[in-house]
């Protein structure tokens, strides 16, 4: 099968990303956890005051809104037209919503620009993964870092659970995950109102030797990894995450 043939199947984060499920899935997030990461990584980086700051796929904008309340002029991006719409509700003078493609630079530059919680990856395509990271290189200022926080995949693959069953809001989906052509899928059942649901998460399982590789394709400069949300030191084996800062 060649390359473009390969990039032409549906994009499954379009539909799923922009349904009410995904949100009630995920409902039970870590956002405290999430808030403290926030506070470690713009501290790590020492962000000038009312920095301009891109959060990149940021869903309904909760980090995006965080981010701001620690006096950042931040823009939060997504594909998603419902998340976004969503998202808006919070803008003020300083926080602002888009529908973005992350492949696409911005026509403006930021000091810091976030892919937060495995935003990365969902290409069929690894092509259109280096168009996201020459987009990101691309929308930095010149004293500007990126991160993006992804999942350590070594680690994830150790410890994938094959199936589970997890009710949320008298829904009860029923998950499976496996490993597949270099991408960790999780394939997820339900029925709402009479109505069966089926929808695939599908993230490509790069390892930080294919982000050097990446990075070092598309002139990136890669400065730091951490291995959590503490910022402590990536281990290969046993890191949850693997955040790499950038420029």
């Amino acid at each position: 099968m060649s390359d473009a043939t390969k990039c032409n199947t549906e994009n499954w984060y379009a539909s799923w990303f922009d349904t009410s499920y995904y949100h009630i899935l995920y409902k039970d997030r870590n956002y405290r956890e999430a808030q403290i990461f926030m506070d470690n990584l713009t501290h790590y980086l020492n962000l000038p005051e009312k920095a301009k700051v891109l959060d990149l796929a940021c869903g309904k904008g909760r980090h995006a809104i965080y981010l701001n309340q620690l006096g950042y002029d931040v823009i939060g991006a997504d594909l998603s037209e419902n998340s976004i719409a969503e998202a808006q509700k919070n803008e003020n003078e300083t926080l602002h919503f888009v529908v973005h493609d992350k492949r696409e630079p911005f026509d403006q530059k930021f000091d810091a620009i976030f892919n937060l919680f495995t935003s990365f990856g969902y290409f069929d395509c690894e092509g259109d993964d280096l168009k996201t990271l020459s987009a990101i290189k691309e929308s930095l200022s010149e004293y500007g870092f990126a991160v993006i926080d992804f999942m350590n995949t070594p680690h994830v693959i150790a410890n994938l659970i094959p199936e589970e069953t997890k009710t949320v809001d008298g829904i009860t989906f029923h998950i499976k995950r496996f490993v597949t052509d270099g991408f960790i899928i999780k394939e997820i059942r339900f029925e709402d109102q009479g109505q069966s649901y089926h929808f695939t998460e599908k993230v490509r399982a790069y390892t930080l030797e294919d982000f050097q590789r990446m990075m070092e394709e598309t002139g990136i400069y890669l400065l730091d990894t951490f291995g959590d949300y503490k910022l402590k030191k990536f281990h290969k084996n046993t890191s949850e995450r693997l955040i790499m800062i950038f420029k």
